[in-house]
């Protein structure tokens, strides 16, 4: 018996469902959230702390590349607070069933990116 099936899966050429990269977004934009806490606290505190930190600060964040980080870490926060509804509805057997969990997973992505625009262009 000859197999040729692969020995390993090449992850670029499997096409996952919508609410599978819904999950796998929701475990990359936590790793995002919890990785920079420690430049969000930093900032706020150097913030606080003196007129001239707080202005350096307003010219670091005023920099195109920080404000696109900023709106990257804004995305992370709206997609896990959307996706993490999502899945604590599921928890509770809310939603399991896969046209409306292919729904949801659409919703939660529609709705965390809408969020991000509105609040970037807000922001920005």
């Amino acid at each position: 018996m000859n197999k040729t099936r692969p020995k390993h899966l090449d992850l670029r050429q499997i096409r996952f469902p919508l609410p599978a990269i819904v999950s796998g977004l929701h475990r990359i934009s936590g790793a995002l959230l919890v990785l920079s806490i420690p430049f969000i606290l930093y900032a706020l505190e150097g913030s606080l702390s003196a007129a001239d930190r707080f202005e350096a600060f307003k010219a670091c964040i005023g920099h195109p590349v920080v404000k696109l980080g900023l709106l990257v870490v804004l995305w992370g926060l709206l997609h896990h607070a959307c996706a993490g509804t999502r899945f604590l509805l599921m928890d509770i057997h809310k939603g399991v069933d896969l046209p409306t969990a292919r729904f949801s997973a659409k919703l939660v992505m529609v709705v965390s990116l809408v969020l991000t625009v509105v609040i970037g262009v807000v922001a920005w």
